[in-house]
């Protein structure tokens, strides 16, 4: 089997594999948890074969790129959506880590999630974003990263509103569906403004040469532009700079979608564009100085705030938050091997951080037990440098998180409410049955006989 077959059959194989147990399940049908335990791990092992294959032939022919051509999807006078995958340096190592990480949280997951009543769910989702994941790391057009970037954010999105019966969940995780439509909006910019400056969105098209270290063939205002939206669009999905807040609420889903979305693969896909748009942000300076902002500013409020949270999953992601701010930074500085080295180890290390968790507070339990209640912290000599004022003040700044909350809510939401309550006088209909559906003051305190 040729190269050119065995790559689309990688990508289509998770997602046939969900939209059939979709099937099922919408048909009333069952899968038992042995039955779907095999299921994935037999999917997973064969993709891995796969990657292997393609790696090794790419490895024997001394190929540094592999280009597949699916045809155009449809296309309206000059413009068209090509359906086209790529394979090379920088998406390789990324497609292994997807398949083998996703194979053993879903490996982790049978024990996890047994006899919960969102198991078959669960899996449904994990295939979905498998074949999102891998979309996003073979894309090669914008057009096509678009596709993968979406099933990738819906699937988080469900996930972290996972366990629905409880109302923080369900809130946070459309406060999560809220913040990854506004980081999309600079991607879909990118996307038009591309094919209208460029006349195409695909990378080969935009880019000469191989990666790294390939020039590209636009220059001037036009590739600073679509390079910053670019950053912005990555800064949404790796939950930095102006997104920062949204990772955090993200711990609400199990702790293997917490691993395999925010410690493994769905932040890394911000960092993943920016190494893919590489030459176009290290041509600009504005758009390096902006990434390299992001990063620093990101990774030094997270290191702040991470040392003052009270559960292990929060310290953990903002511990995320904090690598990913100085991959940012590593991609700025145009040092893109270490970054995508840091990006795969921090993937395989956070993955495990997020899997062990709960055994880990357990441990540490029975170590601070076993040494008589008696554990010297850790960080002390960094914390003694500075003065005790400077100390209580950024304590006090990490303890309320930056005040990045209370920022967002007083000048971003408060005001697109009062805009919302505004324009319902267009739709008095809505405004009325919104009325009649929210509680009123009084019966909220009334208080009951």
């Amino acid at each position: 089997m040729s190269l050119q077959t065995l790559i689309p059959l990688l990508i289509a194989t998770p997602g046939v594999l969900f939209l059939l147990l979709g099937v099922i399940w919408l048909l009333g049908g069952h899968v038992s948890e042995r039955a779907m335990s095999r299921i994935s791990k037999a999917t997973h092992a064969f993709l891995a074969v796969v990657v292997v294959i393609i790696g090794w032939a790419m490895w024997r022919e001394n190929m540094t790129s592999i280009q597949v051509s699916l045809g155009d999807w449809f296309t309206v006078a000059e413009y068209g959506f090509p359906l086209s995958l790529l394979i090379d340096r920088l998406s390789l190592p990324l497609v292994g880590l997807t398949v083998v990480l996703t194979g053993i949280v879903g490996s982790f997951s049978v024990r996890y999630l047994h006899r919960d009543p969102g198991f078959y769910r669960f899996f449904l989702m994990l295939h979905l974003f498998t074949f999102g994941a891998l979309l996003v790391f073979t894309a090669g057009s914008l057009d096509m990263l678009v596709v993968g970037w979406e099933t990738v954010g819906i699937t988080s999105v469900l996930l972290i509103g996972f366990f629905q019966y409880r109302p923080e969940p369900v809130s946070n995780a459309l406060r999560v569906f809220a913040t990854y439509r506004l980081a999309d909006l600079f991607l879909l910019s990118a996307v038009f403004l591309s094919h209208h400056w460029f006349g195409t969105a695909s990378w080969v098209g935009i880019f000469s040469g191989d990666w790294p270290g390939g020039g590209y063939k636009f220059d001037g205002p036009a590739a600073t532009v679509i390079a910053v939206l670019l950053a912005f669009a990555a800064s949404g999905k790796a939950s930095q700079g102006p997104f920062f807040g949204w990772l955090p609420r993200a711990m609400e889903g199990p702790t293997p979608a917490s691993a395999v979305f925010y410690g493994a693969i769905s932040v890394h896909a911000g960092a993943y564009l920016l190494l893919r748009a590489e030459p176009l942000i290290h041509h600009s300076v504005i758009a390096s100085g902006l990434v390299i902002f992001i990063g620093l500013t990101t990774a030094f409020l997270g290191t702040l705030i991470h040392r003052t949270c009270a559960d292990a999953k929060t310290s953990l992601a903002y511990a995320a938050q904090t690598q990913l701010g100085l991959i940012f930074a590593e991609i700025g500085f145009g040092w893109t091997t270490l970054a995508v080295i840091h990006l795969v180890s921090h993937a395989m290390l956070r993955t495990l951080q997020f899997l062990r968790a709960p055994s880990m507070l357990r441990d540490y339990h029975r170590v601070h037990a076993a040494a008589g209640g008696k554990l010297n912290p850790t960080g002390g000599c960094y914390e003694s440098l500075l003065p005790f004022a400077v100390q209580l003040w950024l304590y006090r700044w990490a303890l309320a998180r930056g005040f990045y909350d209370a920022i967002v809510e007083r000048w971003v939401i408060a005001p697109v409410q009062s805009l919302a309550r505004w324009l319902a006088i267009f739709e008095p209909e809505f405004s009325h049955r919104s009325s009649e559906t929210e509680p009123s003051a009084k019966a909220v305190e009334t208080p009951v006989s």
